[in-house]
């Protein structure tokens, strides 16, 4: 592609490169100019005019970035996602439905060095989406790129995009209560929060089991339950793996696959399974509706995915999350 001024007499059949304002209305940029383009602005008294002429084997960027966004996405449908109509050389990928980012982020890696006018944009992996929002867009930022390196981008770009759909239906959620202290609105808080990141997600959350905070009454509320996920919050923050909750767990026949995480707000979270159950123990930003480790937990069981003890402690970077106002202890605090 060449890019530049020309006469207004040998612009027919190229690309404009800026918009033009004209008496009986405006050029805009990217348009291919006609005859009657140039005649009206040889009319305006232009006698010269940017822009961008097509080498032979290159490919205009509307058609450009719908190649590389159906090479990303093969078949949409079991992807998850669904593509935008290209505009001045972009195309969105958006999702169908909730769940969750899935990124080859080496993949995309691979598709950006091809060239520099050829580009992709993503969410960050795993990142919860609703239905229609953007997970990516692809944009051709000159006006035309060489054939050549789209095809070697659209070589690199298969399956690098997909939406990891909820796969988990039904939760239940346990509260411990410390005797003595009031049952009234932190209690209620906890619960109405939770119900809203499941309701993101379209997962029903049964009414709220109410137990004292001891091993045995939180032992026999949790073999009640049937749900696929089980939701644990204590009245006092779980500061050990034998601490109530997780002990609880195993007594009633769990493992804990694992203690504490890198992202804060959510250290004290906890994550275990009972037969094909699967238990997250919420430590108390739970009870805040910002974003904090249980969301990062919570998001990946529900959508299906293994979190293992390896995935927790590689979410540190990135984990210094927004602080939460209501906090005990706040981070700068010096008690």
């Amino acid at each position: 592609m060449r890019f530049g001024p020309v006469p207004v007499a040998e612009a027919v059949g190229h690309v404009l490169a800026h918009s033009v304002q004209l008496p009986a209305g405006r050029l805009r940029k990217g348009m291919i100019l006609s005859k009657g383009d140039v005649a009206a602005l040889a009319a305006s008294g232009f006698d010269q005019i940017t822009v961008a002429r097509l080498d032979p084997g290159d490919i205009g960027e509307n058609d450009a970035a719908e190649a590389l966004a159906r090479a990303l996405v093969p078949d949409p449908k079991t992807a998850g996602l669904h593509l935008s109509a290209p505009f001045t050389g972009r195309v969105n990928l958006l999702a169908d439905g909730p769940g969750l980012a899935r990124i080859d982020a080496a993949a995309i890696d691979r598709v950006n060095h091809v060239h520099p006018m050829i580009t992709v944009s993503t969410v960050p992996r795993w990142q919860r989406m609703d239905r229609d929002g953007m997970v990516a867009t692809v944009k051709i930022i000159s006006y035309a790129v060489p054939g050549t390196a789209l095809e070697r981008a659209c070589e690199l770009a298969p399956g690098a995009l997909t939406l990891q759909r909820p796969m988990l239906s039904r939760a239940e959620f346990i509260e411990t209560r410390i005797s003595g202290r009031a049952e009234g609105p932190t209690s209620d808080k906890g619960y109405r929060m939770m119900q809203g990141r499941l309701d993101r997600l379209g997962v029903d959350l049964s009414d709220p089991v109410a137990v004292a905070h001891r091993i045995a009454p939180l032992v026999q509320a949790i073999a009640a339950c049937d749900a696929e996920l089980i939701l644990i919050l204590t009245g006092s923050a779980t500061s050990d793996p034998t601490d109530v909750a997780p002990e609880a767990v195993r007594r009633a026949g769990g493992e804990i696959i694992h203690f504490g995480m890198p992202v804060d707000p959510g250290n004290l979270l906890f994550l275990g399974r009972i037969g094909a159950q699967m238990v997250i123990g919420l430590p108390g930003s739970a009870r805040s509706p910002a974003v904090s480790g249980v969301d990062w937990v919570l998001e990946r069981v529900i959508c299906g995915l293994q979190v293992s003890p390896q995935d927790i402690m590689d979410m540190g970077v990135g984990g210094l999350l927004k602080e939460i106002p209501t906090r005990p202890q706040p981070r700068g605090s010096r008690n």
